[in-house]
């Protein structure tokens, strides 16, 4: 099957997967963030990018927030490792394609490793994003409503999902 796919195509198990990282996706629903870190094994001294939103079953707000984040709780299960929240607060067609006109749009991010949270910020960049680092892991507290507000605009409001947030200065 594998073979079909591409001449250079592998699989491997989360563990043996994340075992051979340096920088760690979790991009999973947040009621599997739990199950996934603990399936990927020793996390210590990788970088864990944290793109879950513990968003509530009837999408009317956040299973947790404001006094901890989905960030703060896979920094907890991933022992060792060094979480920054990121690729969070837009949809996925502003994943694909950042750029409005002229202007990319901001991608936040923040951790408690200042060189954990320059490694994302690169990575955002060349995806296409202005990245706005918005400092210490707790700042998670603040993105995660953030994301919850995009979808809330997105899909309650009927916005529709072609909009992104931006970070104007003077």
């Amino acid at each position: 099957m594998l073979k079909s796919i591409g001449r250079n195509v592998s699989s491997a198990t989360v563990r043996d997967s994340c075992g051979a990282a340096d920088v760690v996706v979790l991009a999973t629903p947040w009621p599997a963030a739990q199950d996934v870190i603990e399936a990927a094994g020793d996390l210590k001294g990788k970088i864990v990018v944290d793109c879950s939103n513990p968003i509530a079953e009837d999408m009317k707000g956040l299973s947790t927030g404001l006094t901890t984040s989905a960030a703060e709780r896979v920094a907890d299960l991933a022992k060792g490792a060094r979480v920054v929240k990121c690729f969070n607060t837009t949809g996925v067609q502003n994943m694909i394609d950042p750029v409005y006109g002229s202007q990319s749009i901001t991608m936040f991010l923040c951790g408690d490793n200042a060189e954990a949270r320059e490694v994302v910020a690169q990575l955002a960049h060349d995806l296409g994003f202005e990245v706005c680092d918005a400092g210490p892991l707790y700042a998670a507290r603040f993105l995660e409503p953030m994301a919850m507000l995009w979808v809330h605009l997105a899909y309650v409001q009927a916005l529709g999902p072609g909009f992104a947030f931006k970070i104007l200065k003077r």
